[in-house]
């Protein structure tokens, strides 16, 4: 008899409770002006439903089709293709914010980089699988760096360092995991802060972002306005909050306090306990992501599953650490929380492959 797959309930219950929990904080924290731009429930909140809802239809019908099926050349080949299309013709799109991020449509936008990290994965996972019998370190390390190397380039053009950073973060991991050894490694992890240093000195914002990290006091009312905010939302919440919608720092004080920020907000409505729950529940996602890669059947699967969470699970890290003033400020939302309906969308599917994944274990 054959056996019944089932897919892994605990990491969908986690996935379905932060979302759960992201959309109560986003309906919150939108619903006052901020950041200079007018929000409000029927607008944003209207939209984060709308993605939500997609998002998990993706997710459901994603769980249900077989992964091994991604690694065929005519399905991971188009996907490459889509998006390095994408985030060409968004260089030539419209400014927001001063970066060229979005293709706007219909009063709605994409945002390629954000499907760029999970198709970097895919694709690093399928060639990891490809060269795991070569024994030259060469052989897993050139054609595995083509397109997320592509990638890097192309969102770098747009000015999203913070993005950048991830997708060229989880192609290091994922090439250790791999295989690489540690001699190829260490230079790339020693000289790679080096590198994201010079490029910051070359982008006027992300310098002064990272000035206002390193002397916060420097410029309390400029660039270090949003983390002050931020500390103050957080230590404003004490142990148990102020309770769902009390927020005060989302009255015209922390910009953008439903994306950038949202972890704040938590902090602020939900306190210690909040705060520290929704670090837990991703600390869940992380144990399970890595248990469904580790029981995974093939190489293909396991290096999927440790990919798409180690996106998942780096861009949290680095959310939280920016609202604790841990790290720069870098635009980073909180996956399957914040407001966005690429990062929304392309996430929940993600999870799809992830979930479909830990069916075959």
């Amino acid at each position: 008899m054959a056996k019944k797959l089932a897919f892994d309930k605990v990491l969908f219950t986690v996935v379905v409770v932060l979302v759960a929990v992201g959309l109560v904080m986003v309906e919150s924290a939108s619903t006052v002006v901020s950041g200079g731009h007018q929000t409000g429930f029927s607008r944003l909140f209207t939209k984060q439903i709308l993605a939500v809802g997609l998002g998990l239809i993706a997710m459901l019908v994603v769980m249900h089709i077989d992964y091994r099926k991604l690694g065929k050349p005519a399905i991971f080949g188009i996907l490459v293709l889509a998006v390095v299309t994408l985030l060409v013709a968004v260089l030539f799109g419209p400014t927001v914010n001063g970066t060229r991020r979005w293709i706007l449509l219909a009063g709605f936008s994409l945002q390629p980089s954000e499907l760029a990290k999970f198709v970097s994965v895919l694709f690093m996972a399928v060639m990891i699988e490809r060269t795991a019998n070569s024994e030259r370190d060469r052989d897993l390390i050139f054609p595995t760096l083509l397109v997320p190397g592509i990638f890097v380039a192309l969102i770098l053009m747009e000015t999203d360092l913070g993005t950048s950073i991830v997708v060229a973060a989880i192609t290091g991991l994922m090439l250790f995991l791999g295989g690489l050894r540690w001699r190829y490694v260490l230079p790339v992890a020693v000289g790679a802060p080096l590198l994201a240093y010079i490029l910051v000195q070359h982008v006027e914002y992300q310098k002064a972002r990272l000035t206002a990290f390193l002397h916060p006091d420097s410029d309390p009312l400029g660039h270090a306005w949003q983390v002050k905010q931020s500390l103050i939302a957080i230590g404003s919440g004490g142990l148990w909050g102020l309770g769902p919608g009390e927020s005060l720092q989302k009255l015209h004080f922390l910009p953008f306090p439903y994306s950038d920020f949202l972890y704040a907000i938590v902090g602020e409505e939900l306190g210690f306990v909040g705060a520290v729950a929704v670090v837990l529940l991703f600390a869940v996602l992380a144990w399970r992501g890595i248990r469904a890669g580790w029981l995974a059947q093939d190489l293909l699967g396991r290096h999927l599953a440790w990919g798409i969470t180690a996106v998942i699970v780096l861009q949290a890290l680095l959310h939280v650490s920016v609202a604790l003033s841990l790290a720069p400020t870098t635009g980073i939302t909180l996956p399957l929380m914040s407001y966005g309906g690429s990062s929304m969308v392309a996430t929940l599917a993600a999870c799809g492959v992830l979930l479909n994944v830990s069916q075959h274990g």
